[in-house]
């Protein structure tokens, strides 16, 4: 094993796919000859060259376009965005062609990409560049969405998702790029779908994805002092969801608590609370719990921030509130 930071994790798993498939190549903003907005793509334009490590302006629909249409030449691009929020510029690519390009065709189409870059808040970066998009393109067929929370997952569920054939939206953290981890020195993908239980517990489940999983951890460190045991599971998929392990976890704790950093309104935690009603309700000894962040626009003020971002504290007061505390 070897310790990394989360940005290298992500510049392996792209540069070692790359070495493998020439048909792979990275577009975006800044990804050549800055090294990539946030260092993610750092050494890639001098290995692979620009035809291969592409800097592009900024139109986000428009190089996704691009990048769409060379995947019916036999292309498996990597789509950088320098973050969600600016996917929404070329959302109508993503859903009317990335995600349909395999149904509308018969089958006569594949459409191999990966569009990656961070999602959700990072601080002081106001409503327009601090939201998260998960449930949004989770809600649509055809598209896989992947959100790792450390370095091992994020390279081993990257590898795995350019070698897709199908298209997968690759989101990370402009908070976890400096995020170090332990990493094998060999190569290792993990497979889509597959939820990892991060902590083994007895008394309550917790479901979260994402780099606000830290909070979860934390919460349950102080709740382990009072002797109330936290099963966290990661889902690091949520689409292709893991359904089993969540509803085997409930089975066994009887309690869930969802952890999401995004709106309250219909997102991700909406369909794990209606999973686990439909698949587990007779092993529910509380009413679930979903914990997201206020049902504002991201504030700017650090203070006003701090209240709409769910932290331990509101994981710790979740928790007792199903176990009756």
């Amino acid at each position: 094993m070897k310790t990394i930071q989360f940005r290298e994790a992500i510049c392996e798993a792209m540069s070692e796919e790359m070495r493998r498939d020439e048909s792979i190549y990275l577009m975006g903003e800044e990804v050549a000859e800055y090294n990539g907005a946030y260092k993610a793509s750092k050494g890639m334009l001098d290995e692979f060259g620009d035809k291969r490590v592409i800097d592009t302006p900024i139109a986000e629909l428009g190089f996704a376009g691009i990048a769409i249409g060379s995947t019916m030449t036999g292309n498996r691009p990597i789509v950088e965005y320098m973050t969600f929020n600016f996917s929404l510029v070329g959302i109508d690519q993503i859903i009317n062609n990335a995600a349909k390009i395999r149904q509308m065709s018969g089958g006569q189409f594949k459409c191999p990409i990966v569009f990656r870059g961070p999602t959700a808040s990072a601080g002081q970066l106001g409503a327009t560049h601090s939201q998260a998009f998960e449930n949004w393109f989770a809600n649509t067929p055809g598209l896989k969405v992947v959100v790792p929370s450390n370095p091992y997952d994020a390279k081993g569920l990257l590898k795995a998702a350019i070698r897709d054939d199908d298209p997968v939206i690759f989101m990370e953290s402009e908070q976890m790029y400096g995020d170090k981890g332990e990493v094998p020195e060999g190569e290792y993908i993990l497979p889509l779908g597959v939820a990892d239980i991060k902590r083994e517990g007895t008394d309550v489940t917790i479901v979260s994805f994402g780099k606000i999983i830290k909070e979860a951890y934390k919460a349950a460190d102080e709740l382990a002092k009072e002797n109330i045991s936290c099963e966290i599971i990661d889902l690091r998929t949520v689409r292709p969801m893991d359904r089993k392990a969540i509803v085997e976890s409930v089975k066994k704790t009887n309690r869930l608590v969802v952890l999401e950093e995004a709106w309250p309104f219909g997102n991700v935690a909406t369909e794990i609370t209606y999973l686990v009603q439909s698949e587990a309700f007779d092993y529910l000894d509380a009413p679930i719990v979903k914990i997201n962040t206020a049902d504002t626009p991201a504030p700017y003020s650090p203070v006003l921030l701090a209240e709409w971002l769910p932290n331990s504290n509101d994981v710790i007061k979740a928790v007792k509130k199903v176990l009756y505390k």
